[in-house]
């Protein structure tokens, strides 16, 4: 089998193609042949050594990856839901960037008729962590209003649409014009190209009152703003720190990112108290033994999929080999929806 291994901590040349003896499924796992594989920022922190759970987990050497679609090629003795040869999509805590992966049970689930094995391998990361914030922290009420950063990328446009779903008003921003008409077309209610306008007055054009919750990917450059532009019992989600590194390069500037680090606002629970306002993080890679999390978000994003209430991001796909190609991309900040690699 082919995948994607890297080292030691560093730029795209640490992403070394190569290859290993091919898997064999245990009693309670299953062997999936990967037909695709999804590009996620977090592969990229991974790659920079800088992942949490990644060192506390596996340390290096390391393939990163979280999710995959493919075919069944070989199941345990004790696996029930899946035979050889279904076609199926699903998660995997690192590894899916390879021609192969293994993985248990609980976290595969059928590949529905209709859609191709790119779509299914951009669904799971992203969705999932869009679904957890709102639907797993959130007491959601329809009429509420939804700041959404980077909401024409990955977990954003997904929130975009749950937020639709969910009746809630969805004000999306942009870095640049080329990224608008996408999200117009997932119906977000308002878009703020800060490239060309005001980020902060068409926030407050839009959300006079404050916003009830806030997403926020970005860290230190919109973290204080977004807290300070919610409502009264609103409630910022964090959950990346994107401005606090390179767009081009492939290398982390250590000393921008300490500065940054610094200069990140810290929130006193006792001003928050205060203000009503509250603050939560998370990070979906911890979640992998809540089995009862990951079914509820599967089985409800499945559904709204089947319904034709969600839709498939943009795709743009890259072979597995050129994995330096799509990461440098998705750096950039210039990408729309998911990047896809193929073995």
């Amino acid at each position: 089998m082919k995948k994607i291994v890297i080292h030691k901590a560093g730029d795209y040349s640490q992403l070394k193609y190569e290859t290993h003896p091919d898997l064999k499924a245990n009693a309670d796992s299953i062997v999936v042949e990967v037909r695709a594989s999804g590009v996620n920022y977090a592969d990229i922190a991974i790659r920079w050594g800088l992942y949490e759970s990644a060192k506390k987990f596996v340390g290096w050497p390391i393939t990163p990856g979280f999710e995959f679609a493919g075919i069944v090629e070989e199941v345990g003795q004790n696996i029930t839901k899946f035979k050889k040869g279904e076609r199926v999509f699903g998660v995997t805590l690192f590894n899916a960037y390879a021609s192969k992966v293994l993985v248990p049970e609980h976290q595969l689930f059928h590949l529905p008729e209709n859609m191709s094995f790119e779509e299914g391998a951009a669904i799971p990361a992203v969705f999932m962590t869009a679904y957890h914030a709102l639907f797993q922290n959130v007491i959601v009420r329809p009429g509420m209003i939804a700041l959404i950063h980077s909401a024409a990328g990955g977990v954003g446009s997904s929130l975009v649409q749950l937020c639709k779903i969910a009746g809630i008003k969805s004000i999306g921003v942009v870095g640049s014009s080329h990224k608008v008409q996408p999200l117009k077309e997932l119906g977000c209610d308002y878009i703020i190209d800060k490239s060309t306008e005001d980020l902060w007055k068409k926030v407050e054009e839009y959300a006079p009152e404050g916003v009830d919750l806030a997403f926020d990917a970005n860290g230190v450059e919109t973290l204080q703003e977004s807290y300070n532009h919610l409502a009264p019992c609103g409630k910022l989600f964090s959950y990346g720190a994107h401005t606090m590194l390179p767009k081009t390069g492939g290398k982390v500037n250590w000393p921008k990112l300490v500065v940054d680090y610094l200069r990140t606002p810290r929130f006193n629970p006792i001003n928050m108290t205060s203000q009503n306002k509250s603050i939560l993080a998370f990070n979906l890679s911890f979640l992998f033994a809540r089995k009862d999390l990951f079914n509820e978000a599967m089985m409800d994003l499945m559904k709204w999929f089947g319904e034709g209430k969600l839709k498939v991001p943009k795709i743009t796909t890259y072979a597995l080999e050129k994995v330096g190609d799509a990461h440098r991309d998705l750096e950039s900040g210039k990408t729309v929806g998911k990047l896809v690699l193929i073995p």
